[in-house]
């Protein structure tokens, strides 16, 4: 009895100590775990010497209907097809200043997702936050440089 009782406690100790040893590391995997950073593209941004001409240009050569914001592209989320996403694409004259202080004629919006927690990671590895974030009903935006200093846009959208 005292045998088996003995084999039933190694048994146990080994099916414990495995369990433990299995969530410490499933823990530190968790932790150490890129979070997700971009998901796509939200929209594309450029300047041009007359606004109302490019967009014209664009609608009769390549069918882009473009209001005054621009023209809106709709699709399906692949991992979530009931989600609808939004890519924009929009011209601005040659002396718009919501590209600065990049001196590039263009900018991309990157889609994020968890902008706040994208933010604290970028700063704590050095990159250039230009602004606070803002948010509207449409999403969350903050602007960023790249290490060459092109003004990105990240945006947290409010998908339906």
């Amino acid at each position: 009895m005292k045998k088996v009782s003995l084999i039933l406690l190694v048994i146990t100790a080994f099916f414990v100590s495995g369990f433990a040893v299995k969530t410490i590391i499933t823990n530190q995997n968790i932790k150490t775990a890129r979070m997700k950073k971009v998901t796509g593209i939200g929209g594309i941004f450029f300047k041009c010497k007359d606004p109302n001409k490019v967009k014209e240009w664009y609608n009769k050569h390549l069918g882009l209907d473009a209001g005054p914001y621009g023209a809106s592209f709709e699709w399906r989320q692949a991992d979530a097809p009931d989600k609808k996403g939004l890519t924009q694409w929009n011209v601005n004259t040659e002396t718009a200043k919501n590209y600065e202080p990049s001196t590039k004629d263009f900018m991309i919006n990157y889609r994020v997702e968890n902008l706040e927690a994208l933010v604290e990671e970028l700063k704590k590895e050095g990159v250039t936050i230009i602004d606070k974030i803002e948010s509207y009903d449409y999403g969350k935006f903050v602007h960023i440089l790249d290490l060459e200093g092109n003004k990105i846009q990240l945006w947290e959208p409010a998908d339906e």
